[in-house]
């Protein structure tokens, strides 16, 4: 699997731009690697005062991301070690001190909804779906920080059916929610997007990076120890045998059996 993860300057404006197509915009590893690269460079910058993340294509923010290496995994530490390089790069997202806004259209799912969730802002078009089917699929879970950032965005009743029930979320479901900003059609979203931009970027830089930090620290100091709670899902036989379906493009759900 193929794809870029591209960064655009306008002056103080940032555009980061996943580019995979062919896998609806599922981010690969290297992807993940260039995304986080991308997000510490603009951490640092000073002159930046907003980032807005899009996927290519008009069809998916995100819809995953490429999972062909957890047929690799042999214990509970492969997937503890893989959890924790996902928190590190979602913690780059996260310490971005810009207004970060995430333009959706079409599938944020996995991924997609932890970095949608990572932004400040959502803009979406009116066929947009979020979701994380994890325990339909794969039979994964999330860590302490995702749960958190997810729940905290979504709200804890939604994350509950994306995660318990694997249900997809509709825009607008996400819009009565507060989740999202706005909901426009696909033909106004660039003029929607700029409109937010351009009044982001109008807000003082002090005060934006002390509320966002503020909310991160909120959000993620004093987070539970679940490791070992990690470490036995991702070495269960309900874990392997998923992979197995899903990789193998059983198109059906797993029975699972809770070992």
């Amino acid at each position: 699997m193929t794809g870029q993860t591209i960064l655009e300057r306008d002056d103080a404006i940032a555009r980061v731009r996943f580019d995979n197509v062919p896998a609806h915009n599922a981010l690969t590893h290297q992807m993940w690697v260039d995304l986080h690269d991308i997000c510490v460079q603009l951490a640092n910058d000073p002159t930046v005062r907003v980032v807005v993340f899009r996927g290519t294509g008009g069809k998916a923010f995100i819809s995953g991301t490429d999972i062909s290496s957890f047929a690799d995994f042999s214990s509970g530490q492969d997937g503890l070690d893989y959890e924790n390089e996902i928190d590190v790069f979602m913690g780059s997202i996260d310490k971005i001190p810009a207004i970060t806004i995430a333009v959706v259209e079409g599938w944020a799912v996995g991924g997609g909804i932890n970095i949608s969730s990572a932004c400040d802002f959502r803009i979406a078009t009116p066929n947009s779906k979020f979701g994380s089917p994890i325990g339909r699929t794969i039979g994964n879970c999330l860590s302490s920080s995702s749960v958190a950032r997810v729940g905290g965005a979504v709200g804890v009743q939604i994350a509950k059916r994306m995660v318990l029930l694997g249900e997809f979320i509709t825009a607008q479901e996400m819009l009565d929610s507060g989740f999202l900003y706005k909901m426009v059609e696909a033909e106004e979203l660039d003029a929607a997007v700029e409109a937010l931009v351009q009044r982001a970027s109008e807000n003082a830089p002090l005060t934006t990076k002390t509320t966002k930090e503020t909310i991160r620290r909120m959000t993620f100091d004093g987070l539970p120890d679940i490791q070992q709670l990690i470490s036995d899902v991702y070495g269960s036989n309900d874990f392997r045998r998923g992979v197995h379906d899903f990789l193998a493009k059983t198109k059906k759900t797993p029975i699972w059996t809770g070992d």
